[in-house]
């Protein structure tokens, strides 16, 4: 834990990997955030995290409290430099279709289709 840091930016982009090891999460910005700076992601599959994450292409997610599992998905990252290269370059892919440029248009269309009247059983 770093504590409140106004330059997140910089300590996310000296890393190699973003274990976020929550027994609860709302919806993973901060894993997110992770891989918009390129870095893999070891997480539970707490809350959000499963709609965001990407098992075997920006990382890897286990159950709550399953350390040794989480332990080796981390081991198994940092001692393959290859696997590391390919999941830094999925995980920042991948942070941008997250991007508002992307995700706005999406609500909109599901609303002006409610207010339509096409998604109304």
């Amino acid at each position: 834990f770093v504590g409140k840091q106004e330059q997140m930016e910089d300590i996310l982009a000296i890393a190699d990997l973003f274990l976020l090891t929550s027994e609860y999460e709302s919806f993973g910005l901060a894993a997110l955030e992770a891989m918009a700076a390129g870095m893999p992601v070891i997480s539970t599959n707490a809350g959000g995290l499963p709609e965001i994450m990407i098992q075997g292409k920006v990382g890897y997610m286990g159950d709550v409290g399953d350390v040794a599992t989480l332990s080796r998905y981390a081991l198994d990252i940092l001692q393959n430099d290859e696997r590391l290269r390919q999941f830094k370059a999925e995980a920042s892919a991948h942070a941008h279709t997250f991007d508002i440029k992307n995700i706005v248009p999406l609500y909109e269309k599901l609303y002006e289709d409610v207010l339509s009247g096409e998604l109304v059983d």
